[in-house]
């Protein structure tokens, strides 16, 4: 019997430019990295203002406000913004995640002058027209409206309540429909002069630039930014799941397929077993050819898709296992998912599996880095989460240097035996009596999740 060797893939090199971090006057910290391949600058503002620090009963604001900062500032109308930025086709934009508000500019570097300005005016004085405030409160409410007749978000959505309880990451990042319909402009107001500072912010600009000469224009532009904390808010400890076993089924009767969901406690973003956690998930649930994917779309024919993942954060992480199936066929879905977990758990990956997504995964890596924007993330994540500085160009290697014992120690640590929450989206009186097995049950509707 032969037996299977792992070689090691040879790489070449990933380079990167040189990545210069400069501080500006007023604390905010720009880091700038030159390509000059294509004329193109992506700039990204990144604030330690996202929506795990938002009030109990200021839920969205983050994001809201976020979203509408460039609907008018500094005396000019969204319109005239608007033309602005799509004259010399360039794109502006700002959204909040659980921990950020980020503020994105991509544009032709001959531009990148004007754009800036904009996008300092933008910053540093949002009007929040109540015309603007209205427009977006209705966009976001029609939004969360078509979210409830998605099964799939609903299934999303009820997991993570399950998954993280009463811990700010258990929440919506845009609010729910309560919390939107109640906040106000004073409120978004507030939010820009006390979230949003230089202090806890970092400038990431990616492309065609001087970067001596950049630095001079955000100095002009953004280096008279005042105000907001003078440190960055940490997100408060998470204690675990604190109801394992726990069932919830969200009514949909009209459904004759269920959304399936198995979760539990992950690890945080930078955790030590990273990499043997990435490699040995691309195995279990990761891609087409994982074994999720063999054990229930090609042997049994049971959906038409599974997967897994690791969901990883400042404050804590998880891990979900995600698919769909015919009602009458639920059960056998969920053990087949909870076996495949467990042979992961108690044998980890094959030497033959391993070097198979090693090689996959250090293929795709380069081209998830060929874009401006895409280079300005990776190191927004990179600062954002205090990983090491050569985390991108030393990502593959690290990725091909994980053996068959670390990614399987790394599954026995991590993955779950009994400690796990299930969530499903379908017919509640079918679904009770077929996964009571499995503990006990929660049902809801899906308004209560609005």
């Amino acid at each position: 019997m032969k037996t299977f060797r792992t070689q090691t893939p040879k790489l070449r090199p990933l380079h990167l430019p040189p990545h210069e971090v400069r501080v500006l006057a007023n604390g905010l910290t720009v880091h700038v990295v030159k390509r000059s391949s294509l004329p193109l600058v992506a700039v990204r503002l990144v604030v330690r203002a996202g929506s795990a620090f938002d009030a109990a009963d200021q839920r969205g604001v983050a994001d809201f406000a976020s979203r509408i900062l460039r609907r008018g500032a500094g005396g000019q109308s969204a319109d005239e913004i608007s033309e602005a930025v799509d004259l010399v086709g360039a794109a502006l934009g700002g959204y909040a995640n659980e921990e950020n508000a980020v503020i994105s500019l991509s544009t032709p570097s001959k531009h990148l002058d004007a754009m800036l300005g904009v996008m300092g005016q933008v910053v540093l004085a949002p009007d929040f027209p109540e015309q603007e405030v209205e427009l977006n409160r209705r966009r976001t409410l029609a939004q969360l409206a078509n979210e409830l007749d998605d099964p799939g978000t609903l299934a999303d959505r009820a997991l993570t309540r399950a998954v993280w309880g009463q811990h700010p990451y258990a929440f919506e990042s845009c609010g729910g429909k309560v919390d939107v319909e109640r906040l106000t402009r004073a409120q978004l107001q507030a939010f820009h002069r006390e979230r949003l500072g230089p202090k806890v912010a970092h400038l990431f600009v990616v492309g065609d630039v001087d970067v001596e000469a950049v630095t001079e224009v955000i100095q002009r532009t953004l280096g008279g930014w005042r105000g907001g904390p003078k440190f960055a808010p940490e997100v408060p400890a998470w204690p675990g799941l604190q109801k394992p076993g726990d069932v919830v089924i969200v009514d949909k009767p009209e459904q004759t397929q269920a959304q399936v969901r198995i979760a539990a406690a992950g690890v945080k973003r930078g955790h030590p077993d990273h990499f043997p956690l990435v490699v040995m998930n691309a195995v279990l649930g990761g891609g087409f050819t994982s074994r999720l994917v063999t054990e229930i779309r090609v042997k049994r024919g049971l959906s038409y898709g599974a997967g897994s993942s690791f969901d990883m954060l400042s404050a804590g992480g998880s891990f979900t296992v995600s698919s769909f199936t015919r009602t009458e066929s639920v059960n056998t879905l969920v053990d087949v998912a909870l076996a495949e977990v467990e042979k992961m758990r108690l044998k980890g990956p094959s030497a033959k599996e391993l070097a198979t997504v090693q090689r996959y995964i250090c293929g795709l890596y380069p081209g998830r880095l060929e874009t401006n924007e895409a280079v300005a993330g990776a190191i927004a994540d990179v600062v954002h989460y205090g990983l090491p500085p050569d985390w991108i160009a030393g990502y593959r290697e690290r990725i091909s240097a994980v053996s068959v014992k670390q990614a399987a120690e790394a599954a026995h640590r991590h993955l779950f035996k009994g400690e796990r929450v299930l969530a499903l989206v379908g017919n509640a009186e079918a679904l009770k009596p077929m996964v009571s097995r499995y503990g006990p049950i929660t049902v809801l509707r899906p308004t209560d999740l609005e």
